[in-house]
């Protein structure tokens, strides 16, 4: 065979596993937004076999060959270029699955589906020990598969470098420690003012079906493309891109909160956004997603903190939502409600946390994830060490599992060495932005118009169209011209929140 047809057998090949993995998303969307409780045991099964059958073919002799062969080609404009990057990220899954035996894998997922929807019990029942099993086995199978996969300075790494290629955590130790030193004086300061912006209006009950309906409109305001997604209501907020034409977002309603269901949306919709607008040239290929955790991350952050909790966005849409809500906000000025959505105040919820507090609530779980993998620290043990870790980040100590430990979904899918994306998603959005405002420094002038197509038209054209062709590292240089700099998010929170709070320069 030439290598044009090696290349075409090859496509065929990688796109079959597209389809599994859309067929598994599919199911596991309709796990998280309303299939019946008795379907989780069989649903665990079927979701299990199709996983292991992912599996095979990503480890296959098969697989094997057309990596080895195509190879050969990279470099020398004898296959395209699409096909070169599916190849690279082929070879990264098939050296990695082929270190964790198949079987291991298999009742690993298996153990995973069903882990997911106990914690989701152990939550509203507030019961962390119906969760502890599940949750030693998750980490025993984490501490195994670390090893198979090998590890040079820590096993942290290793998970890290899953979620955010060529992170490490001697980098992120120093990033989290510069940005640390920089907040807590902050935090601290706005402390000291006594000020207090929230508003009880905003606990005031607004039906979950009003609140929909709010939601839907913003999102049709960000351009989200409901021909090619839909939202739905969930326990625990998510994005989910079946396919390019299929790419949903999920929030959930609070009827005495409804702001959080706001602004999970325009969360949801910047990582759906982001899948959306990826070259068509990526479909059916596993590179048609984002470059990574964090930088997908950096555009949720963009719309809903940058854009999404703005002066210049409510400027133009205050006065919908007023009227959306039928006069319960009517005594609450622009001015008033732009400062109670970015109140700052510690809280026990990461998904409800402000945005100067919320890389804490990061840290604390990324400290908890390198001693569990390290031995250092057991399951049985965690609802007091978070306790202590949250006094000691945050200063508020939990009342109860339900608002502390077993708040989070991602330790019962698994996913260790996810978390510290979200901390880099907002440092990479602060840096992302200081590019963009060079090229579109009328930016708060749109946004005050909600004319976005601009601003969706530069993030097309320098992310979201690469899919994941780039590294993020090479993708942060490309668009920003640096390196990671964490300065631009000091920066940016700093003018924020003393210009909110009309504090003085905080001392250093």
């Amino acid at each position: 065979m030439s290598f044009k047809e090696v290349e075409q057998s090859f496509l065929d090949y990688v796109r079959k596993i597209v389809n599994y993995n859309e067929a598994n998303s599919v199911m596991y969307w309709d796990l998280r937004t309303g299939a019946p409780k008795n379907s989780v045991a069989q649903r665990s099964i079927v979701i299990s076999e199709i996983s292991s059958e992912i599996f095979k073919m990503t480890t296959s002799d098969v697989m094997a060959h057309y990596l080895t062969t195509l190879e050969e080609a990279i470099g020398n404009n004898i296959i395209s270029f699409e096909t070169e990057q599916t190849v690279k990220e082929m070879r990264r899954q098939y050296d990695r699955n082929t270190k964790i035996p198949a079987e291991e894998y298999r009742e690993y997922i298996k153990l995973q589906t069903m882990a997911e929807s106990v914690w989701s019990e152990a939550k509203n029942e507030n019961d962390f020990k119906k969760y502890q099993p599940y949750l030693e086995q998750i980490i025993e199978y984490k501490k195994r598969f670390v090893e198979y996969l090998g590890y040079k300075e820590c096993k942290y790494d290793t998970y890290l470098d899953q979620y955010e290629p060529g992170m490490t955590v001697k980098e992120l130790d120093q990033v989290f420690q510069t940005v640390r030193e920089r907040i807590v004086p902050l935090v601290q300061a706005i402390a000291n003012t006594g000020k207090n912006f929230e508003k009880e209006e905003m606990t005031q009950f607004v039906s979950k079906q009003k609140q929909r309906e709010i939601c839907e409109s913003l999102l049709e305001t960000l351009q989200y493309n409901f021909s090619a997604g839909r939202l739905d209501e969930t326990a625990h907020p998510f994005a989910t891109s079946l396919n390019l034409g299929d790419v949903r977002v999920t929030t959930k309603f609070h009827e005495n909160n409804f702001d959080k269901a706001i602004f999970s949306t325009i969360h949801e919709c910047g990582h759906a956004l982001y899948e959306q607008n990826i070259s068509t040239g990526l479909a059916g290929l596993p590179i048609c997603c984002g470059a990574s955790l964090g930088i997908h991350e950096s555009q949720s952050l963009f719309f809903e903190k940058m854009i999404g909790k703005s002066y210049a966005f409510w400027s133009k849409n205050y006065n919908r939502l007023q009227e959306q809500l039928e006069g319960k906000l009517d005594d609450v000025s622009l001015d008033d409600f732009y400062k109670a959505i970015n109140h700052s105040k510690p809280s026990f919820i990461r998904i409800e946390a402000d945005e100067l507090t919320y890389p804490l609530h990061v840290m604390l779980r990324y400290e908890i994830e390198k001693e569990l993998l390290e031995g250092t620290i057991e399951v049985k043990d965690l609802p007091e060490i978070w306790n202590e870790k949250m006094s000691e980040y945050i200063g508020i100590r939990p009342s109860n599992d339900q608002e502390g430990v077993l708040q989070d979904v991602h330790w019962s899918m698994g996913y260790f060495g996810y978390f510290p994306t979200y901390a880099l998603g907002a440092m990479y959005a602060a840096q992302i932005k200081n590019s963009m405002v060079k090229d579109i420094p009328n930016f708060d002038e749109l946004v005050a118009k909600n004319e976005f197509e601009e601003i969706l038209q530069w993030l097309k054209a320098n992310i979201h169209q690469h899919g994941q062709t780039k590294t993020p590292k090479v993708l942060l240089r490309d668009v920003t011209g640096e390196e990671l700099n964490v300065q631009y998010y000091i920066d940016y929170l700093e003018n924020k929140f003393s210009a909110l709070y009309d504090l003085a320069e905080v001392e250093q």
